[in-house]
């Protein structure tokens, strides 16, 4: 499993991965366009600003994707998705374990962060697994039930 610069072929594969709006939201946070096209999409990732990644097989296939950027003076890890068909196999782990080295390095952070809402139990379980915990956010967080969680 390697991190790569995502390519137009991934991110219509990735674009595939959300069927409705709800988990679109539920992925992308506020402020995602619904429906989408690949130009709207790749917009709305905001990929100029923020590092993007795909996690390939060996193969080739996409695994998975997420993002990265400097939030309170973490690497703070956004937009995490693994391929539906491989989910509770372990490759939110090497995602994760994977833009977190790459991230601190490359902004100079020595701890991780990201948002996860409170009804996604697997997601908060398999952060907690990977050493995240839950903190105090120091602002207000704009969506419902959403929680900070931190990774020293």
């Amino acid at each position: 499993m390697r991190l790569t610069q995502p390519s137009d072929i991934n991110f219509i594969e990735l674009m595939s991965w959300f069927p409705t709006e709800e988990e679109l939201s539920i992925w992308s946070g506020p402020g995602f366009r619904y429906p989408f096209d690949l130009i709207s999409f790749k917009n709305d990732l905001k990929l100029d600003s923020l590092k993007s990644f795909s996690l390939i097989s060996e193969k080739g296939g996409l695994l998975a994707f997420g993002q990265y950027y400097l939030r309170l003076d973490r690497c703070h890890l956004g937009r995490l998705v693994v391929n539906p068909n491989l989910r509770g196999q372990g490759v939110a782990s090497h995602l994760i374990e994977k833009l977190s080295t790459l991230g601190k390095s490359d902004l100079k952070a020595d701890s991780c962060s990201l948002f996860v809402l409170g009804h996604n139990k697997s997601a908060i379980q398999a952060y907690t697994k990977l050493g995240f915990y839950m903190a105090d956010y120091p602002d207000e967080i704009p969506l419902e039930n959403c929680f900070y969680m931190v990774k020293v």
